[in-house]
């Protein structure tokens, strides 16, 4: 009896072997941050650490709005609010990781900015995964991305012959009797769920963590763009594009301009 007693105080429940850091993989994970600055530029473990926290995010986001167009599709609408709830959740952290990176000066951001080059944030392969599962599908950006590695670039085409969170949603809507096959027949079911939510609240709940997600991402751009000017100023970007300027000219984007149209229409 003693000796099953060591066995699970030595290796947790049931006789279990896994570890924090075995199940982690913490060892693994922690080998990850390289620096290439040499001397070391003391920032740029702060700068490849933020990065790499914004993938593991990004990860985990395609997991969750890849789950809610499937069930959307699916016919569900209770679980497809709880995924975007949590996406939300994590977007408003996303934004807040820039407090982070903001905490490094222009100057200290110069002693190992020029070995990025020509690497950039512009070829996240997961940052475009997101935009067009989410609605933005735009064939030009492979054209456009450089250093994509062939598993990626697969990804991304798959992405742009999916169905996205809006095709998801207007499905729904579809099979709730809707009509969409219009835009006009889109907006004016919009309207229809916007003024009776007492029969049509799980719909209308739906669209607002639709227009939630949409928000927290434009959120994230502006944020994002300040944080860069902060750093650079209007240099060119370290990929080669224009820098600040681009930037500025993505924060109109949106994924769901009929929900913002609906606005208009109430």
């Amino acid at each position: 009896m003693s000796e099953y007693r060591d066995c699970v105080q030595s290796f947790g429940e049931q006789g279990g072997r896994l570890t924090y850091g075995s199940y982690l993989r913490v060892p693994e994970l922690l080998a990850q941050q390289v620096p290439q600055s040499s001397p070391a530029a003391h920032d740029e473990l702060l700068f490849i650490t933020i990065h790499q926290a914004y993938e593991l995010w990004f990860q985990l986001l395609l997991h969750e709005l890849a789950d809610a167009r499937d069930r959307m599709l699916a016919g569900e609408s209770y679980l497809p609010r709880v995924r975007l709830e949590r996406c939300h959740a994590v977007e408003v952290l996303l934004v807040g990781q820039v407090d982070v990176i903001d905490t490094m000066t222009p100057q200290d951001f110069l002693a190992f900015r020029t070995l990025l080059a020509p690497a950039s944030g512009f070829q996240s392969a997961q940052f475009r995964e997101i935009e067009f599962i989410s609605g933005l599908q735009d064939p030009g950006f492979l054209e456009r991305l450089r250093g994509l590695s062939p598993a990626e670039e697969e990804r991304l085409r798959r992405r742009l012959a999916e169905p996205t969170l809006w095709d998801g949603y207007l499905a729904l809507l579809a099979a709730h009797g809707f009509a969409v096959g219009s835009d006009d027949e889109v907006l004016a079911a919009l309207v229809a769920i916007a003024r009776d939510r007492e029969r049509h609240g799980a719909l209308w709940d739906l669209a607002e963590a639709l227009i939630a997600h949409d928000q927290a991402w434009s959120l994230w751009r502006a944020r994002h763009v300040l944080m860069a000017e902060r750093q650079i100023g209007a240099k060119p970007g370290t990929g080669g594009s224009a820098g600040s300027p681009y930037l500025r000219s993505r924060l109109d984007t949106r994924f769901y301009p009929a929900l913002w149209a609906l606005r208009a229409a109430l």
